[in-house]
């Protein structure tokens, strides 16, 4: 699969692989969710870079049409589908309040942390931890203000970083908003794995890889402060839990 269209894989659904029909290169991928254009950019190549529509970048971001950006000017990525719209909380009432009976509080108990769901999608690649490593980072619990789509392992500089399942790389090289040296695996189906952080790479785009091959080292690239490895799960484009997918570690 050429290397544009594989670049994608990231921010756009499993048909936006193919490259563009008007020629136009794609160029690394946008995952951030804000960007800023630089020269050279226009407006339909960012939309393709993040994986959205113009029109939903257009209203996300209040651009008309004809849908002209400026060099220096900050796009910031359309929500998902469905994505809850945040209420605002009421304001307090003034006045004074009545007074209410004090109770003793009971003794507060610790709640045991949930355990991971692990229910699989029809079709869903059997996978294997990418890694070893303390998971510091968890679906869906903000990290740096920004959600997280995957989950993030601690790990030593230089371990060794395998593919979760068997499949063709179709991207193996350098995102530079936040994931540093980034590998995408297909897995067919539309399911794909992402690995980020990486230090030294060991694919190449198009190679096909065995299930627990060796891709990678673990590094400390992209918004890395540590050695850590990224790894998210996708399916169509849109992330899933990994803890789903992966088997429970004794």
């Amino acid at each position: 699969m050429p290397r544009l269209a594989a670049m994608l894989l990231l921010v756009a659904a499993a048909p936006a692989f193919a490259a563009p029909s008007d020629g136009a290169p794609y160029g690394a991928p946008i995952v951030a969710w804000n960007y800023t254009v630089r020269e050279g950019d226009s407006f339909l190549s960012i939309a393709r870079r993040m994986g959205v529509t113009m029109k939903a970048l257009a209203e996300a971001n209040a651009v008309p049409y004809p849908y002209t950006v400026r060099t220096g000017q900050v796009l910031k990525r359309p929500g998902p589908a469905g994505a809850p719209v945040p209420v605002a909380s009421p304001a307090p009432r003034s006045g004074p309040r009545a007074a209410l009976p004090v109770r003793a509080a009971p003794a507060p108990r610790p709640l045991p942390e949930p355990l991971p769901r692990h229910d699989r999608e029809m079709g869903a690649p059997r996978l294997s931890w990418p890694t070893s490593g303390a998971v510091i980072g968890r679906f869906g619990v903000p990290a740096k203000g920004r959600p997280n789509n995957g989950m993030d392992l601690a790990a030593f500089a230089g371990m060794t970083v395998h593919a979760a399942a068997a499949g063709r790389v179709l991207f193996a090289g350098t995102e530079p908003e936040r994931f540093g040296q980034l590998i995408l695996i297909d897995h067919g189906g539309g399911w794909v794995t992402a690995y980020g952080y990486l230090g030294k790479v060991a694919v190449t785009e198009g190679q096909a890889v065995a299930a627990r091959q060796v891709i990678a080292r673990i590094g400390a690239t992209g918004e890395a402060m540590k050695p850590t490895l990224h790894f998210e799960v996708r399916k169509d484009n849109a992330p899933r839990d990994p803890y789903t997918y992966l088997p429970v570690r004794l």
